[in-house]
């Protein structure tokens, strides 16, 4: 049996123990002629998981909703038959609230069940993008609550998503990742769950999808891939619900990008064809920049040359249109040397050693932000090696390990790891040396 993460969210919504739903479950039951005797145990047990037999389910929902101020089913308490918090959301907006702030809860009391969560692949995976993708449009969002959300609470939540954008950015995912969840928790989910008009609504899906999709962004970061690709399909299900395709685009770029990590490349090429398709005249050109680059190295490493050009090409092309003070906020981290960086492990994956060279010395002479920065030098590294210069990729991985230090990255140890193990393979005094200096650095946990 699973948690019930579903039921633990709505308990703690209504400010109800286990013994005190137990106790009202027992009154309710009486009311209706029927004599139960259940108790904080037998809570427990529902939490575990249990499905209790006969009306009880019906109880709950009558007990809580009443608390609550609003209707409740089966499925929104956990015990019906629809799937389970870790699957990819409902399109329905009150369950998907419901399912989204549970899995944030989960997240926050660190459940194995939800941070364990393995990748979803095959059609489940593709369900959330292609619902993206295709009607039916949500014509109303308004909902009614016992909060009231205006504007200010809207721009609390855009402001809050820049500042852990550049924690991330700074700090790293690991870090970040439990101030997002929190915020998740303590600020967003109420406003999901109060009272606001479909143009709030709209700001509002708009505003939180941003902070979810941070908190994706930190679980990628993190290395819990089944929760990080969670979040993004709530964001993405949040931008549908906000109206706003190039925020959608967005967040399918950040599906891209762990598809090709996850080595799903033909799934990579179909989301951003997908993203550029339904984005349409609303993208971003930045945002396409990336879309592209991103379906070239996935081109790449399927070692389609032919295809990896082309994308390469219309990347360039996409790139010479951005605008910066035309672009939305998420767009940021498409900063100048990110399409070289892009191109130089597309085209070391074709075997092209110098071009590759060229294309990430020149990411690395442009600036960026600290995480950004370690990447290209990484990228650069690997690219040295393959052309035969150890010594000078050494220079470059001290570098890296110098701008790598304070910011906590399950993504960047990785390539620490790669860069080590290359540089262990060399046998020389420099390359030996700075194996030495990484495997140092690599001692201090996360």
């Amino acid at each position: 049996m699973e948690p019930n993460t579903l039921l633990d969210a709505l308990m703690a919504e209504a400010g109800m123990s286990r013994a005190g739903l137990a106790a009202r479950v027992n009154q309710a039951a009486q009311t209706r002629g029927k004599v139960t005797r259940y108790d904080h145990a037998s809570v427990i047990r529902w939490l575990h998981g249990q499905r209790p037999r006969g009306t009880v389910p019906d109880l709950i929902c009558a007990v809580l909703a009443e608390r609550l101020h609003r209707p409740l089913t089966a499925d929104d308490i956990g015990m019906g038959n629809t799937i389970p918090v870790e699957a990819p959301v409902s399109t329905e907006l009150d369950g998907f609230i419901e399912r989204s702030t549970a899995l944030w809860r989960g997240d926050q009391q660190q459940r194995l069940d939800v941070q364990n969560a393995t990748a979803i692949t095959g059609l489940r995976a593709v369900a959330p993008v292609w619902e993206w993708e295709n009607p039916p449009e949500d014509l109303d969002v308004t909902r009614n609550g016992n909060q009231r959300v205006g504007s200010s609470d809207v721009d609390v939540l855009r402001t809050a998503r820049t500042h852990y954008e550049q924690m991330y950015r700074k700090a790293g995912g690991v870090t970040t990742r439990a101030r997002v969840i929190g915020f998740l928790n303590r600020e967003t989910a109420p406003l999901l769950r109060g009272a606001y008009t479909d143009t709030t609504g709209r700001a509002l899906y708009r505003a939180a999808g941003g902070l979810v999709a941070i908190a994706g962004i930190c679980s990628y970061d993190s290395n819990t891939q089944g929760l990080a690709q969670r979040y993004f399909h709530q964001a993405l299900r949040m931008a549908k619900a906000s109206g706003d395709r190039a925020f959608g685009g967005y967040v399918i770029a950040l599906l891209v990008n762990q598809c090709i990590y996850l080595r799903e490349y033909r799934q990579a090429v179909a989301f951003a064809e997908a993203g550029l398709r339904t984005a349409g005249p609303h993208i971003s050109p930045a945002l396409a920049t990336d879309l592209y680059a991103m379906q070239a190295k996935a081109f790449a490493r399927m070692g389609d040359d032919t295809s990896a050009h082309r994308c390469m090409r219309l990347a360039e092309k996409a790139a010479e249109a951005i605008r910066r003070d035309s672009e939305p906020a998420e767009t940021g981290y498409v900063q100048p040397g990110l399409v070289e960086a892009q191109f130089a492990e597309a085209l070391m994956s074709l075997g092209d050693t110098t071009p590759a060279q060229e294309y990430a010395l020149e990411a690395v002479r442009m600036q960026a932000h600290a995480r950004g920065r370690v990447h290209r030098l990484a990228t650069l590294t690997i690219a040295q090696l393959r052309g035969g210069d150890a010594d000078l990729a050494s220079s470059t991985a001290v570098l890296m390990v110098d701008e790598a230090c304070g910011i906590d990255s399950h993504r960047l140890r990785d390539r620490l790891v790669s860069i080590r193990q290359c540089m262990a393979d060399q046998g020389g005094a420099a390359a030996r040396d700075t194996a030495e200096l990484i495997e140092e650095t690599l001692r201090v946990p996360l």
